[in-house]
């Protein structure tokens, strides 16, 4: 499969035509940065890579369901003349991962597709906004004015036996990750995302599972990064985690993690409290730990599964548990990329007292090299 995508993007380029005349070159992202809603939502064609990052958990009649509902953007626009007129002229790669964890069943099933920019089967519109790969599809309940400054979307995709359609709408304000407008990754100029998130969106809408269509409700959470290069050649992965507890608080944290077997000093995260406002946390301010593994019987790869995480800071300790241990995506149609995404359990103590809450992890590099794709 990997070999088939290759072949199949280098005939696009070719098809582009060879660059002509001064090539266009891709922004880093940078301190600075300011944000601005709801035009941020949509498209950043002047970074390289970028992803919108949708998961959350859901309930209908005692049965519960995680989800995850990712779309990609690649730019290539480097690599194709700025002025070629054609329709066919490829200047954007779109993927889109979809997965559903049936809690209940202990099933967990997942897709991909892959699309072109340049001939409408798929692509994004500022707007309204829309992002799209054939039916499924991203769209933005607002107009797009800078007036209206609502954070609400409507989701939908479908695989076998499985369709999801859903109404999302942000009870709490965008949180900007990172300092300075950007979110750093590694050592070095640009070597980072401009990156926010929706944290506790309000949910419900319908799914079709096990033969039966469901109305669903529950809350779900955002991402949305864009940058041209994140990463340096000494990292191998990273463990992230987007946990909304019941106290109202939601954490985001990600440990970027080292060939040496070291987590990297650019790990950071951000502790969102009720009103929204955030306290920003770098590698210093908590501790974490695996309290077991999974060996993946698809991919071999050995992953982590089971998390003590400590912020001293914050008073807070808080036990990560997943809700299935198989959530394991090997995306060689789309992406390329093996990686473990899925929903997970929160057990917390704040001052001694007992909260608990829901959230989600992705672990990526234990089951192959990411290769630079990001």
């Amino acid at each position: 499969m990997l070999q088939d995508f290759h072949v199949i993007l280098t005939a696009l380029l070719l098809f582009s035509g060879p660059i002509a005349g001064e090539p266009f070159s891709y922004r880093l992202a940078l301190p600075g940065h300011t944000f601005e809603f709801p035009r941020d939502h949509g498209s950043h064609d002047d970074f390289r890579t970028e992803w919108w990052y949708f998961t959350g958990h859901l309930e209908a009649g005692g049965r519960a369901f995680g989800y995850e509902l990712t779309f990609f953007r690649m730019g290539l626009r480097d690599k194709v003349p700025a002025n070629n007129p054609s329709k066919w002229a490829v200047k954007d790669l779109y993927f889109a991962h979809f997965a559903v964890t049936d809690i209940n069943e202990q099933r967990f099933n997942y897709y991909e597709r892959r699309g072109r920019s340049g001939v409408g089967t798929s692509g994004i519109t500022e707007k309204p906004l829309k992002i799209w790969i054939g039916d499924w599809q991203m769209k933005g309940k607002f107009s797009g004015d800078q007036s209206d400054m609502k954070h609400a979307f409507v989701l939908q995709a479908s695989g076998k036996d499985i369709e999801l359609q859903l109404e999302l709408s942000a009870l709490k304000p965008p949180v900007i990750q990172g300092r300075n407008g950007v979110s750093q990754k590694s050592e070095g100029r640009g070597q980072a995302s401009h990156y926010y998130s929706l944290t506790r969106l309000e949910t419900k809408g319908k799914l079709l599972a096990g033969g039966k269509r469901l109305n669903v409700k529950g809350l779900s959470w955002m991402d949305h990064e864009y940058g041209s290069n994140q990463m340096s050649k000494e990292q191998v992965g990273w463990d992230w985690f987007s946990l909304q507890l019941e106290d109202d608080t939601e954490l985001m944290l990600y440990r970027m993690r080292r060939k040496d077997g070291k987590p990297d000093s650019f790990s950071s995260g951000t502790y969102v409290r009720p009103d929204g406002s955030k306290i920003h946390l770098d590698h210093r301010d908590f501790v974490l730990d695996s309290t077991g593994e999974w060996v993946s019987p698809h991919s071999k790869g050995t992953y982590p599964s089971g998390w003590r995480l400590k912020i001293g800071s914050l008073d807070l300790e808080i036990a990560v548990e997943p809700l299935m241990t198989d959530q394991e995506l090997m995306t060689r149609e789309s992406t390329q990329i093996t990686y473990w995404e899925g929903a997970v359990s929160v057990n917390a103590k704040r001052k001694g007292k007992g909260i608990k809450g829901k959230g989600y992890v992705e672990l990526t590099g234990y089951a192959g090299e990411l290769g630079g794709k990001f």
